[in-house]
């Protein structure tokens, strides 16, 4: 599916922006869409303005969302494939000691955001047969003590299954990335024995890469373990 049109949310800094870099390298025209519109027209300006849209996008608003669909259709024609990314960190304490108004935009940035993406971007990709990216997360396969950050991506990972299900027989393909510790703003230092940004650009552009008939439904990404 190269040279089709990729939207990506969370598209400023991060897993987002490596994805952007490393879609355009394989001729994807791109729908860049973040909060931080400055570092948006940066990063199109670097990958040529001609082939990127921007778009400023809060994904817990519907009427952004659709908007951004609109404008996509309006300024390519079609929508090949959706990298819903956008995402939010949570506080340390556990469910005993967290700043609890933490939850609230993290629980929507992470399950609701992803939702009015889906519902916003959907109709244009059934009519391509298009492709579905989810960032979920090692976080969302296994159990963490006290991380309402886990539960979120395990929301992730149920909406990619049943989505997966919802569009049985449409033709559509639907792919759970989910990176374990990564390198990325995300983190205020940076975490020893991390995987990088790029790392997990290259696994979405492997699997948009697989011809029609391959569904890669998960692809989990841990970094090697440190030798001993």
């Amino acid at each position: 599916m190269q040279h089709g049109v990729l939207l990506i949310t969370g598209a400023s800094s991060g897993i987002g922006a490596a994805t952007a870099r490393a879609a355009a390298r394989e001729g994807y025209q791109l729908v860049l869409a973040a909060r931080s519109v400055d570092k948006l027209e940066a990063l199109a300006q670097e990958l040529g303005p001609e082939n990127v849209l921007t778009c400023a996008l809060d994904v817990t608003d519907m009427d952004q969302q659709q908007a951004m669909i609109d404008q996509t259709l309006e300024t390519f024609g079609r929508l090949d494939a959706v990298f819903a990314n956008a995402g939010r960190g949570g506080s340390p304490g556990g469910f005993s000691g967290a700043d609890h108004t933490s939850w609230r935009d993290m629980i929507m940035t992470n399950i609701y955001g992803v939702g009015l993406t889906l519902q916003a971007s959907l109709p244009a990709l059934k009519r391509c047969k298009g492709h579905v990216l989810l960032t979920g997360s090692a976080a969302g396969r296994t159990t963490i003590p006290g991380s309402m950050y886990s539960a979120t991506k395990w929301a992730v990972t149920g909406i990619g299954n049943n989505l997966r299900e919802e569009l049985r027989g449409s033709g559509m393909r639907v792919t759970l990335i989910e990176p374990g510790m990564v390198d990325t703003p995300f983190f205020d230092e940076p975490p020893e024995h991390a995987l990088e940004d790029r790392d997990i650009a290259n696994a979405v552009v492997y699997a948009l890469s697989q011809p029609p008939h391959v569904d890669i439904n998960e692809i989990l990404i841990r970094p090697t373990p440190p030798s001993e």
